[in-house]
């Protein structure tokens, strides 16, 4: 069934545990996830993100979400992850996602504001709910081509105001982790993500999941983190397979592929508590 994130947040808030937003780049990535999910009878968040345009188009990924999530029996969310253009984040919308990220990270305060404000007065009367970050969640190493960029941590002030200012339906904070691969196991802002889940309702996103230790992530899903995003661990895993098994033709490499990227997420339904939800009882 297709739905929102807002009921599974609820969810996730009361019995502590997040909910894995795997990125997808076309119909087979998204397919294997919402196979993952239906084998666990658990929920998952489809991501794309909008740099990964280049791969499928809203158009295709709209459909093929809804062809699946129609046929699937637990609840899956069909996501824009990271829209920094409002036309393709209002695009998205208007194809049929349930759920969008505005990321105005990189702007002042007062800026991100306004971006957010004005996705979420497109986006709330279509029945489609909204995340954006404050803070910023930097960059690591080989992260969709772009150089390195540094975190800059979410203050709690930050975060008490620009939910009162914008109503947002989930937070993306930056507590130590960075998009892509570390050189190293990162360290994490355990108090600060504290404060935070403390002085806001709003649930809180956690960006850059790859490479940042199970213990951290598993500590971070049982502290008020209410979905953690993962792409380069799957990705890595698919070639990982590969090198490993060393497939002999195309269709042995799909397979291959599929496999890992699976036995990937499921790995991370584990590390994220998600089990803790009773899909048929309680959505």
């Amino acid at each position: 069934m297709l739905v929102t994130s807002k009921e599974l947040f609820k969810i996730s808030q009361e019995k502590g545990f997040a909910i894995p937003a795997p990125n997808f780049i076309d119909a087979q990535s998204m397919k294997d996830y919402v196979e993952v999910a239906e084998e666990l009878n658990l929920p998952v968040i489809l991501a794309l993100a909008e740099v990964h345009l280049e791969y499928i188009s809203l158009e295709e990924a709209a459909y093929f979400g809804k062809f699946y999530a129609e046929k699937a029996k637990v609840p899956i969310v069909l996501h824009l992850d990271h829209g920094m253009t409002p036309s393709v984040i209002k695009r998205a919308i208007d194809v049929g996602f349930t759920s969008v990220m505005i990321d105005a990270s990189q702007d002042d305060f007062e800026t991100n504001v306004k971006k957010t404000k004005e996705i979420i007065e497109y986006a709330h009367p279509r029945g489609v709910v909204v995340e954006a970050e404050i803070g910023h969640v930097g960059s690591g190493v080989n992260y969709e081509n772009h150089e390195e960029t540094d975190s800059q941590y979410t203050t709690v002030a930050d975060a008490i105001q620009f939910v009162k200012e914008t109503q947002v339906d989930s937070l993306a904070v930056s507590i130590g982790t960075a998009h892509g691969m570390y050189k190293g196991i990162p360290e994490i802002n355990f108090e600060r993500l504290d404060e935070i889940a403390k002085a806001v309702e709003t649930p809180l996103v956690l960006h850059g999941g790859s490479s940042s230790g199970d213990d951290n992530l598993n500590h971070c899903s049982l502290q008020g983190i209410s979905k953690i995003n993962i792409f380069s661990d799957l990705v890595n895993a698919a070639q990982n397979g590969i090198n490993n098994e060393a497939p002999k033709n195309y269709l042995e490499l799909k397979e291959v592929v599929s496999n890992s990227m699976k036995n990937c997420l499921k790995h991370y339904y584990g590390v994220f508590c998600t089990n803790k939800i009773q899909v048929s009882a309680e959505i």
